[in-house]
């Protein structure tokens, strides 16, 4: 996509635009990193963009946005709006003015001049541009400097630009998590100072910005900086509420659920999936409201129950698709089953290892042994027992149907489900070698 990008480039220039690599490309290929997108900003209008790329999809005409797609993607079928990685974002230079609503420009003109284009954009790190041909750097906010420096700063005064968009609050956390970088005082005074006004910001875009600080790989300090920050409490309250309740020592020697949580995001497998960070990160959040203290030790009676039930909450707050949420709230109420999982019968054994992205499951047992006691005899029982058995034990054809109970002359009802379900246990017990032992089965011990 690089020189895809530089091809745009240059056809710009060659009908007598202005134009370079812009934003967060130019950030990532100073730091020598692979950039996930290659974005493009010119004098060119979006009307003019569109006259030289006829393929182009305006998805943002107003605020100056046109997507270019690549050779490859170019057919109609294939909308670039739903496919952006490939696509070429191409943006005219434009001033932003009035964000009454925290989120938006009230009004955007388009500007022949680079450096009001910067001027509008969120942090010095992003607000350096590029000439792909010359390797030419145009900086007018000191971002080399900063990237140098390893620090997220505001462009210009930081109040005004949180309170333009509020979500490039949490975007200046995940920069700094992700990088390592610390945040100027003057930026991170004026998030302080703005936390409470993240909850105009539709909760699709705090989603998805947590998501990215979850699954990047830095986990742990993207939740220490949103707790430092007061964002934590505004946007996971219920995360918030972890810190100080204490565990009992003897399974949790590394402190209280917000360490204990933290840690566990350590061990995550990277790249980690969306639903597995999410339920790393949820999987106790039922501890501080069961908290009790009892003759014996800490307890939390039915913490998982509670989990799930505010795992729901946050999946519907955050608007989280039917499926990521029931991954997400799967992990959540089956976290604890491993502790009964070398004492399971065959049957209920074999029906955990075929949950739903049950490899997700292991992932989360083993990173929440290594954030606590460190004992994996029962990670490692499951992974033998995954080696031992083939999935077609595991998940094996039904010797009897609800067909096979109605010409047997059971009457359809309630019943069935109980009957198919002791069915289904003695066959993954291997005790029912065949249908038909399956039917003297139903019939010894459910006579009709």
């Amino acid at each position: 996509m690089k020189e895809f990008s530089k091809s745009i480039i240059e056809t710009l220039r060659q009908h007598g635009f202005q134009a370079y690599l812009a934003g967060g490309c130019v950030r990532d290929l100073l730091l020598h990193r692979e950039p996930k997108d290659y974005d493009v900003a010119t004098d060119a209008t979006p009307r003019q963009v569109m006259e030289i790329f006829p393929q182009t999809y305006a998805v943002g005409e107003q605020f100056g946005v046109v997507l270019v797609p690549a050779p490859e993607s170019d057919s109609p079928a294939d909308p670039c709006a739903e496919r952006k990685s490939l696509c070429i974002e191409v943006a005219t230079f434009r001033s932003d003015v009035g964000y009454s609503d925290g989120r938006h420009p009230d009004e955007v003109r388009f500007s022949q001049d680079p450096r009001e284009d910067v001027a509008r954009r969120d942090f010095t790190i992003n607000g350096m541009m590029l000439d792909p041909v010359t390797g030419e750097i145009l900086d007018y906010v000191g971002g080399r400097d900063d990237l140098k420096l390893g620090i997220v700063r505001a462009i210009g005064d930081p109040e005004r630009r949180f309170a333009e968009d509020k979500l490039r609050m949490l975007r200046a956390i995940r920069f700094a998590a992700r990088f390592g970088y610390t945040i100027d005082p003057a930026t991170f005074a004026a998030i302080q100072k703005f936390a409470d006004q993240i909850r105009v910001v539709s909760r699709e875009r705090v989603r998805d910005e947590l998501t990215r600080m979850l699954t990047e790989g830095h986990a742990r300090r993207a939740l220490l900086l949103l707790d430092e920050s007061g964002l934590l409490r505004e946007v996971l309250p219920d995360i918030a509420r972890m810190k100080g309740v204490e565990q009992p020592p003897e399974y949790h020697p590394e402190g209280d659920v917000f360490v204990h949580t933290l840690l566990l995001l350590d061990y995550l497998p990277q790249p980690c999936p969306a639903t597995l960070a999410w339920g790393a990160l949820l999987h106790d959040v039922g501890k501080p409201a069961t908290f009790r203290v009892a003759p014996d030790r800490i307890r939390f009676d039915g913490h998982v129950d509670v989990g799930v039930k505010i795992a729901e909450k946050i999946c519907r707050s955050l608007r989280f698709s039917n499926d990521d949420a029931g991954q997400i709230i799967a992990l959540v109420e089956n976290h604890m089953r491993f502790a009964d999982a070398m004492k399971m019968k065959e049957s209920t054994l074999k029906k955990f290892l075929r949950l739903r992205c049950f490899d997700e499951h292991l992932a989360l047992h083993r990173a929440d042994c290594l954030a606590s006691h460190g004992n994996l005899r029962t990670y490692e029982f499951i992974l033998q027992k995954q080696a031992e058995i083939p999935p077609e034990k595991i998940r094996p054809r039904p010797l009897v149907t609800g067909d096979d109970l109605i010409v047997a002359g059971y009457a359809p009802g309630p019943k069935f489900r109980e009957i198919l379900n002791a069915v289904e246990d003695a066959q993954l017990e291997g005790r029912l070698p065949s249908r038909e032992a399956a039917l003297e089965f139903v019939h010894r011990e459910f006579p009709a």
